[in-house]
């Protein structure tokens, strides 16, 4: 899987309640109790490509993870 950081154009900014599953364009919240979301930081530190708001894959994925809730 892929993922992607939403860039939210109504704050101007990126958006810190979700991320993109790209391969299926879903959206998952970041909530610790949601299944999709646990899925989402396994995949990454495991490797999965996450993608900056710009589309530019971001080399310190496993630092935006730590600082996630």
């Amino acid at each position: 899987m892929n993922y992607k950081q939403i860039y939210d154009i109504v704050s101007n900014q990126v958006n810190s309640n979700a991320i993109l599953r790209i391969n299926d364009n879903a959206f998952i919240p970041f909530d610790p109790s949601n299944t999709d979301y646990q899925t989402f930081k396994r995949e990454v530190l495991a490797g999965a490509e996450l993608q900056d708001a710009d589309g530019n894959v971001m080399t310190d994925a496993s630092a935006y993870i730590a600082s996630l809730p």
